[in-house]
């Protein structure tokens, strides 16, 4: 009976990078390894803090970041890229999954500002405090053995709040625009709109996009239990994010079960050579997968089905993209239940030494807890285009790298916080 490392991070107040930090730091990843990996970053000055403290009156780990004195500049995604490679506190498995965090906040952003992601300024969520607690973040999981290959991370819906927030484009709306393109690509259902405030930071959502599948948590044996706090004691509810670690076996591993909703039309009239814009269009305005399949329409012609699966909340942008970019002038929608296998996504590297490209891999726990890995299309047909191999060879590539570095991890026994000196700093506005 293999035992593997699996975790459920409660988000039903918020999250904020801050506050995740807090909670993995309470659960027992070690405080001296996150602050050598938040020292290694080659921003002098830069690093965290640790003390105690009390929201709605439950303990937590409260982290605060200490800046450089020097203001900070706007960064841009390939900068980024270079902190973090640069960081000798940060394994490779950190390095990666730090690096994807920023990916996706890049492509948010660039999503709402109509420009690319290299060309981001990220602002906010590159400044000083967001480079802390993305390197730390991922200093703590992977402590925790969170980021092994056959860990298993759920999540709840994130509390998105209400009301509006001051950032550097001005007063904008909560959720703002990089939390709610955050949520489209990566699933992550958001809820919570009745408390004031911004409850879910772009930093908070990207770590849990990158780290989490929203779902129940796994059946597990509870290891430990860790309280993240953020800056406000608000009257509503405890201000924290809470993470429960523990470890599930092969004999505990069950699908898990939702619903989702299947929209469709038959479209008969539609230049064949659409079709791909078409697909790729319902995945931006959020559906899960999409296809389209060959039918006989009214009087003989020819024709296509398209179906997009997606959750309730994104029918309607769904059901709008159809529209937009079809011919069709109805959408059918009906909800679906279904069992699904637990999986995250992990990255390995493919090809020569100094010449590596980085290609994700899904991997999927079966009932009888074997697991099994398929490597993201898209990222082979990159990865082989830059290297010159066929796609094939590149797909086998990534599987044979992903069963090298597969092994089982479990968390470290929680050791106390380290109460740490603290100097103010400015800190996500919903924390």
């Amino acid at each position: 009976m293999t035992a593997h490392a699996v975790a459920h991070v409660d988000c039903t107040a918020g999250v904020a990078g801050d506050m995740l930090l807090g909670a993995l730091l309470d659960a027992g990843a070690r405080t001296q390894s996150v602050r050598d990996a938040v020292r290694s970053l080659g921003v002098p000055g830069l690093d965290i803090a640790v003390e105690r403290a009390r929201r709605g009156g439950f303990a937590c780990a409260r982290v605060q970041v200490t800046r450089p004195p020097a203001p900070d500049r706007a960064r841009h995604l390939p900068d980024v890229r270079d902190h973090l490679t640069a960081a000798a506190g940060l394994g490779p498995a950190a390095v990666t999954f730090a690096t994807r965090v920023f990916e996706l906040l890049a492509r948010a952003e660039a999503t709402a500002h109509g420009t690319t992601p290299d060309q981001v300024h990220f602002h906010e969520v590159g400044a000083y405090d967001a480079l802390a607690d993305v390197a730390g973040c991922a200093a703590a999981l992977d402590d925790l053995g969170l980021l092994a290959p056959d860990a298993a991370v759920t999540c709840s819906a994130l509390a998105a709040g209400s009301g509006t927030v001051d950032c550097a484009h001005g007063r904008v709306p909560v959720p703002v625009p990089a939390v709610l393109h955050i949520a489209a690509e990566t699933g992550l259902p958001l809820t919570g709109g009745d408390l004031a405030g911004e409850r879910t930071t772009p930093t908070g959502a990207a770590l849990l996009g990158t780290l989490a599948v929203p779902r129940p948590a796994h059946p597990m044996t509870v290891r430990a239990v860790g309280v993240g706090g953020g800056r406000r004691d608000v009257p509503d509810r405890p201000n924290i994010t809470r993470v429960v670690i523990g470890q599930t076996s092969s004999e505990a591993s069950r699908p898990g079960h939702d619903e989702v909703l299947v929209l469709e039309s038959t479209v008969d009239d539609l230049d064949p050579r659409l079709w791909p814009s078409v697909l790729d269009a319902l995945r931006a305005a959020g559906a899960w997968d999409c296809w389209t399949s060959g039918i006989i329409a009214r009087h003989g012609r020819p024709g296509r089905l398209v179906t997009a699966l997606c959750t309730a909340p994104l029918r309607d942008a769904v059901a709008d993209a159809l529209f937009r970019h079809t011919t069709t002038l109805g959408v059918r929608w009906s909800v679906h239940q279904r069992l699904v296998l637990p999986r995250h996504s992990v990255t390995v590297s493919v090809g020569p030494p100094g010449g590596e490209h980085r290609v994700q891999v899904k991997v999927a726990e079966r009932p009888d807890g074997t697991l099994s890995c398929q490597p993201e299309l898209s990222d082979t047909e990159r990865a082989a285009l830059a290297l010159g191999w066929p796609v094939l060879t590149v797909s086998e590539a990534a599987t044979a790298s992903w069963r090298e570095c597969h092994v089982t991890a479990a968390p470290r026994p929680r050791p106390s916080v380290e109460p740490l000196a603290v100097s103010p700093s400015s800190e996500e506005p919903a924390s």
